[in-house]
């Protein structure tokens, strides 16, 4: 029903504009409505524009400041237009937690000279700060940099993320009903080839990775540790011995005659030859 909704009105205007108020005049599932201009878009049907916002509830201490002004405006109100004022006097003036919020945000906004007496750098500020709130209760959109300043002075909280479609219009495969397209080659398609519209095949896609064998765990270990040798500088010595004579795998180590690893279950032995291999 979207589809054919969708479809229907590109045929005879130019652009839906916002899905979000498409949706709403025909009585439309927002949800179903993004799914289906995502799907002609992927067939080229029509061509749209990804839409993101997000919705912002004031906090306790946002609510306050809407409504009465923020620290920082009431601490520049009370410093006196010509001349200067106490720090002990503006703090015996304010509220505690607006003199403590206000002689910090006041001089980050360059509104005042701060010292043992405190003085007006301008004459005239506008709370931009109760602004930017007020314009968030009425639900209008503020940008990034501004949400994010409140956002970090937790005035504002994060309550809904929505996302949609702007600028939808016809694309380059745009057709009033979407058509059916044979996606296998079976022998009566094939047979029948003319007559139907295939979907495009993508013959350089890779197919599914094939799964192969992996290293034991013991041989990952004796990896990582022939390459801690070898980054400390240490060479492997090149050898195709894989069985050894007992001088050289026992007696140029020092190894103990009574050693358990000279045993006949540590150890293999070659029938009539002094060679031998010790099993690690």
């Amino acid at each position: 029903m979207a589809e054919e909704a969708i479809l229907g009105f590109l045929q005879n205007n130019d652009e839906i504009a916002h899905s979000g108020y498409f949706a709403a005049e025909h009585n439309l599932d927002h949800e179903e409505v993004k799914n289906v201009i995502k799907s002609l878009q992927a067939f080229r049907y029509i061509e749209a524009k990804v839409l993101k916002r997000e919705f912002f509830d004031l906090t306790d201490e946002g609510k306050k400041y809407a409504a009465e002004g923020s620290p920082e405006f009431h601490f520049f109100s009370a410093v006196p237009e010509e001349g200067t004022i106490s720090m002990d006097d503006l703090q015996r003036m304010l509220d505690p937690f607006v003199f403590d919020v206000g002689s910090k945000q006041a001089p980050k906004k360059k509104w005042v000279a701060m010292g043992q007496q405190v003085s007006r750098t301008v004459q005239h500020v506008e709370d931009k700060v109760k602004e930017m709130l007020l314009q968030i209760q009425q639900g209008l959109e503020l940008d990034q940099e501004t949400l994010k300043s409140l956002k970090y002075r937790k005035l504002i909280i994060l309550t809904e993320k929505w996302s949609g479609y702007s600028e939808v219009k016809k694309g380059p495969n745009y057709a009033p009903k979407r058509r059916s397209l044979a996606t296998d080659l079976t022998r009566e398609n094939l047979q029948n080839w003319q007559e139907l519209d295939f979907k495009e095949y993508n013959v350089n896609a890779k197919g599914q990775p094939v799964d192969s064998g992996h290293l034991h765990p013991l041989l990952k270990v004796r990896k990582q540790f022939k390459d801690i040798f070898c980054q400390m500088g240490f060479e492997e010595m090149p050898t195709n011995n894989f069985v050894e004579s007992s001088f050289w795998n026992f007696d140029a180590l020092f190894q103990p005659q009574q050693h358990p690893a000279r045993d006949s279950h540590d150890t293999f032995f070659l029938k009539g030859s002094m060679l031998e291999s010790s099993v690690t």
